[in-house]
Formats: structure tokens, C-alpha cells, sequence
């Protein structure tokens, strides 16, 4: 088919998961910035007893966990990580295809807009890869303890996901590794959201310039969404809950 066979499918491809991943990561970033809110409203690490659905005693940020493990999400978890394989499969292929056509490593002296745009134009591999060892960290604090055995009975399930922010981003170490893994997700993003609308044909001068503001709009928020978790998770654990 002309979409899989193509470089302009490929990179329709391409676009279309990144779009659905930053989507994600949006919804992400604003549940976890639920339990900032729930600092500010004395609900932070407050769960209910009955660990019933929606409780009126959890604070948002527990709610917004529970919304992520119902049915429908549930559904969507291999959706999406269907899209992490396809967008990084497809991101590896098109580099490797970027290469061979354009005479090896120095393929970026070619004079190209958004070629030479930005360094994380050049190094999107080097950043694909350091954001996949991130998710593995991530999934290892947080996934594991509470999506993987609630859906497929593995390992032990922590019901209370205050504890797991606290025992994650309490160590200064694993929080500075977490803001680094943000900035890397930072440079992806707004190289990547400028690039999509591009690959869609909005690349007109004019368009293009302002889909670059917006991306780096965009791609600020989320990332100050996760930084705030986490400098937050940071103080409770080790000022204010201690």
C-alpha cells in the first residue's frame, strides 16, 4: 500500500502516532498534576477506606488513577502502546532511510528548514532513545505496581498512588533523573509537533513560523505539568508528610 510503501506515508505514519502521544501525554500530565491541586486543597494522600470508585473522601489526583483503570482505558493501554512501537519503529526506519539518501552521517548539511532547524531536529534518535529508557524507568515505579497487577494479576497492588509519587520523587536522585528525562521529552516534543503539522502540508511561511510558537506553547505545558508533580511529590515526602 502507498501509505506503508511511500516515505510521505511512512511519515504520515509517523505524525499520526506522535500526534496520539502527545494527546496522551496531555491527559497524563494533567491527571498527574491532579494531586498538586490536591495539596493546596488538604486531599493530598487522603484515600477512602471503601475504595469505591469516584469516593467523595479521595482527592483528584486518586480519582483521576481510578478513571485510568477502568474498562475503556484498559482497552486503550495496548492501543497505545501500539503507537510507542509504531512511532519509534517508524522514527528508526525513517532515519536510517534520511541517511542512506542523503550520503551518510552528514546528512544535515544539506540545506534543509527543518533539517537545520534546532539541534533536536538533528539528534531525534538520540532523543527517541533516552525518552524509551525513561518510560522503562517509569514503568517500573509506577505501572508496575499498579496498571500491571490490576490487569493481569502480577506482583502487588498499591491502591494508594500518593505513596508510589512519594516514594518515587522523595529521593533527590531518582527527581533529578525524572527533570532530566522531562527535558528530553521537552526537545522531542517541540521539534516534533511543528514537524507534524509539516509532514501534513501546513508548511506554508507563515504557518510555519506560528505552529513552531505553539509547539514549544504546547510542549512547555505538559512538561511544567509533570515538573510540578514531581518537585511537588518531592516536597510532601520529605517537609511537609516526613
Amino acid at each position: 500500500m502507498f501509505i506503508f510503501n511511500s516515505s510521505i506515508g511512512k511519515k504520515f505514519i509517523q505524525a499520526i502516532s506522535g500526534a496520539f502521544l502527545i494527546l496522551f501525554l496531555l491527559l497524563h500530565g494533567t491527571i498527574n498534576f491532579f494531586s498538586v491541586i490536591d495539596s493546596f486543597t488538604g486531599k493530598y494522600g487522603v484515600v477512602a477506606d471503601d475504595e469505591a470508585l469516584f469516593s467523595a473522601g479521595d482527592g483528584l489526583f486518586k480519582l483521576g488513577c481510578d478513571f485510568m483503570s477502568t474498562p475503556v482505558i484498559d482497552i486503550m493501554v495496548p492501543i497505545l502502546a501500539l503507537g510507542f512501537v509504531v512511532h519509534i519503529v517508524y522514527g528508526c526506519w525513517l532515519t536510517v532511510q534520511n541517511i542512506r539518501a542523503r550520503g551518510g552521517l552528514k546528512r544535515y548539511e544539506v540545506a534543509n528548514k527543518a533539517a537545520v532547524d534546532s539541534w533536536s531536529a538533528k539528534n531525534m534518535v538520540i532523543l527517541g532513545v533516552l525518552i524509551l529508557g525513561g518510560i522503562g524507568l517509569h514503568l517500573q515505579d509506577f505501572w508496575a505496581h499498579m496498571q500491571l497487577p490490576e490487569m493481569f494479576g502480577i506482583g502487588s497492588f498499591e491502591n494508594n498512588p500518593y505513596l508510589l509519587l512519594n516514594l518515587t520523587f522523595g529521593r533527590w536522585w531518582l527527581l533529578a533523573l525524572y527533570l532530566m528525562w522531562f527535558v528530553f521529552v521537552w526537545l522531542h516534543m517541540v521539534h516534533g509537533f511543528w514537524s507534524m503539522f509539516q509532514t501534513v502540508g501546513w508548511n506554508g511561511q507563515t504557518w510555519f513560523k506560528r505552529l513552531k510558537v505553539i509547539g514549544v506553547i504546547v510542549a512547555t505545558l505538559i512538561v511544567l505539568l509533570f515538573v510540578a508533580t514531581g518537585v511537588n511529590a518531592f516536597v510532601q515526602a520529605n517537609f511537609l508528610m516526613a
